[in-house]
């Protein structure tokens, strides 16, 4: 029963996409494509070396150019095809999008921003579709820092401000 159950066991391996010329800029992107600046395309070129010999065995990412692009990167070795999913994408900043960070720190939050409530529940929906979709499969997934939080927040059962910011091109495993 044990070799049964470690056979069905998903892995997860969760990764922030590379560096964008936004975030360099310090500006808001929520749901916005995204470019992956050098810096960002080397980030992804690294966890992509070291994860060539590594079993991947499907490779998912946020529907936001950043994101794919990311993923394009750390699946080429393996030649595996990019699926995408909307389940992934960044939190909707609303108003807030587009704007420098720093400027935003007293600001009142916009009534558009993505709720808290429904962040979690798409992190939620997104476990529950690698789970079922890719049983016992080793699952590597390119999201964004907040949707990525919310993901560990649900799989920890902690809140979100208890999970730890991922930085670009960070990789984190997860077990299903």
């Amino acid at each position: 029963m044990q070799q049964f159950l470690r056979d069905n066991m998903t892995t997860l391996y969760l990764v922030r996409h590379g560096e964008t010329v936004d975030n360099a800029n310090q500006i808001m992107q929520g749901q916005t494509q995204g470019m992956l600046n050098e810096n960002g395309i080397r980030q992804a070129q690294e966890v992509s070396e070291a994860w060539k010999d590594r079993q991947i065995d499907v490779v998912i990412a946020s529907d936001l150019k950043r994101s794919i692009d990311t993923a394009r990167i750390i699946a080429e070795p393996h030649g595996l095809e990019v699926i995408t999913t909307p389940l992934l994408r960044e939190r909707d900043w609303g108003d807030f999008t587009g704007r420098f960070i720093p400027d935003l720190k007293n600001e009142v939050w916009p009534e558009n921003i993505e709720t808290l409530e429904n962040l979690l529940s798409r992190a939620g929906e997104f476990i529950a579709y690698v789970k079922e979709t890719f049983p016992g499969k080793k699952v590597l997934a390119v999201g964004h820092g907040i949707i990525n939080k919310a993901v560990q927040a649900v799989y920890y059962e902690k809140p979100m401000n208890e999970v730890q910011r991922m930085m670009n091109a960070e990789v984190r495993e997860l077990e299903l």
